[in-house]
């Protein structure tokens, strides 16, 4: 399992949000930097962010498109994108950053 994981669920429809672009970024002295990219499942959630490298301490930032999810639903979205920053202390923990989606707001919060 990766040491950061997420899952998107669309709380409008009451289900995960499936084919949601995601972009893992991780801050370096000059700027973030893109790390890996991938796009939601059937479950809403993407199964390696960060494939063979290991995690490190720092500020780490997901993206996730969703001007392009809710186009593919017809739906008019408030936010295009959703972008979250958050700080990894320890190294050896695993990661977990879910997003609660609707069209017109968003939540997050540090999983399990």
């Amino acid at each position: 399992m990766s040491a950061i994981t997420t899952h998107v669920l669309d709380t409008a429809r009451g289900r995960p949000a499936q084919g949601v672009p995601i972009v893992l970024e991780r801050q370096e002295a000059h700027g973030f930097v893109e790390v890996s990219q991938g796009r939601t499942d059937a479950d809403g959630r993407v199964a390696d962010l960060l494939g063979a490298r290991s995690l490190q301490t720092g500020v780490w930032r997901l993206t996730f498109d969703t001007d392009a999810y809710f186009a593919t639903l017809g739906v008019p979205a408030f936010y295009p994108e959703v972008r979250i920053c958050f700080r990894v202390a320890r190294a050896d923990e695993h990661h977990h950053v879910p997003l609660l989606l609707a069209p017109f707001g968003y939540s997050t919060y540090r999983g399990s």
